[in-house]
């Protein structure tokens, strides 16, 4: 008896803590995972990185989140429907259980959203971090203070989530308006951590000139589109059939708008002016003016150890030095117009008179 007992409650725990307490390590170590598959698509610097990471996890969050708790939770619920109707009234009985979901939807964002944002506030994990490194790892000041850094902004993971909570607001709005105060509230309170978060708190390891708004400005026409389809599957199922060839016209236009935007504006996202460029090309040529760009460039990103001599390898380092170290004064053609002379701050009296021009 004892070990019929003993032999139902390891069974109990195996069904009902492990596949929990599975899910939850996958979805830990799952940001982790992103980024090495990233590394192993070819990307190299950190913000190509997370951006290549953000559109995975979003993608990830897309089907098992939002998809799989509406398609496969409509699915159970109606179980019994889907067995005694027809194929063709497969489609109506989902469009009757979405707005169902309202409920699951309402409970996630106040687990998952409010209580995320808490944690955002409370950073227990860097605190934990902390406590460990002191006790175990620090020795110098140095250490302590390498010890405390919270880190950067992690866009790889929370760009996603934010870009999750927009979606369920925008599908339902139409379908089931209720939900829409949670949603603004967690707006509100990611409004203000994260602006504190950001100015107060995290150390930003790089600045990617806006590279990430291609990707989310894609993420919230499909955030539309997807919004837009369950709108006409819904009045499909209300009998509002004939204002669904209206609604149709919707996607069309926000497809458009897309690849409007896309040909006039992603270039300034992705691509550096060309102002720049001749800023950097005309330093270039004042700080070396008599430097061979094409025997430079053509070692300048080979290993090391396959260039053809060390001294070649010196050279190349001298070269990458000077660079880095000399400031040189670039001659411009612009003229000073600064004649007059202007009183001095400290003792009141003119300064001398500027040269007309440099």
């Amino acid at each position: 008896m004892a070990i019929f007992v003993c032999s139902k409650f390891i069974k109990s725990v195996i069904q009902g803590f492990l596949p929990g307490i599975a899910l939850k390590l996958f979805l830990i170590f799952l940001p982790t995972i992103l980024m090495i598959m990233s590394k192993f698509e070819g990307y190299v610097s950190l913000s190509s990185l997370e951006r290549s990471a953000a559109s995975k996890y979003y993608l990830f969050n897309f089907v098992n989140v939002f998809l799989g708790s509406i398609i496969a939770g409509s699915a159970f619920e109606q179980l019994n429907s889907f067995l005694k109707q027809s194929a063709n009234k497969i489609p109506e009985t989902i469009g009757v259980a979405i707005p169902l979901k309202a409920t699951f939807f309402i409970t996630y964002i106040m687990v998952d959203g409010w209580a995320g944002i808490a944690g955002e506030i409370l950073m227990l994990k860097p605190l934990i971090l902390y406590h460990l490194k002191n006790f175990f790892l620090v020795k110098t000041e140095k250490d302590r203070e390498e010890a405390m850094d919270p880190g950067s902004l992690g866009f790889n993971t929370g760009e996603p989530r934010i870009q999750l909570y927009f979606l369920l607001g925008l599908v339902y709005a139409s379908v089931t308006p209720v939900l829409l105060p949670f949603i603004i509230i967690f707006f509100g309170f990611s409004y203000v951590v994260f602006r504190h978060q950001i100015i107060n708190v995290y150390n930003q390891e790089y600045e990617s000139g806006a590279a990430f708004w291609p990707d989310v400005h894609f993420r919230i026409i499909v955030a539309l589109i997807t919004s837009q389809v369950l709108l006409m599957g819904l009045l499909t199922t209300k009998g509002s059939a004939e204002a669904t060839p209206v609604i149709i016209v919707l996607p069309i236009l926000t497809i458009w708008f897309h690849r409007f935007c896309k040909g006039r504006y992603e270039s300034a996202f992705v691509k550096y002016p060309l102002q720049e460029a001749m800023m950097k090309d005309t330093l270039e040529r004042a700080r070396e003016p008599h430097l061979n760009l094409k025997g430079y460039l053509q070692n300048a990103y080979v290993h090391p150890i396959f260039k053809a001599s060390e001294d070649d390898y010196e050279d190349d380092e001298v070269v990458s030095e000077k660079w880095e170290t000399e400031s040189t004064l670039v001659p411009t053609k612009r003229q000073s117009r600064r004649n007059t002379p202007l009183p001095s701050k400290v003792s009141g009296n003119s300064s001398p008179t500027l040269p007309g021009g440099v």
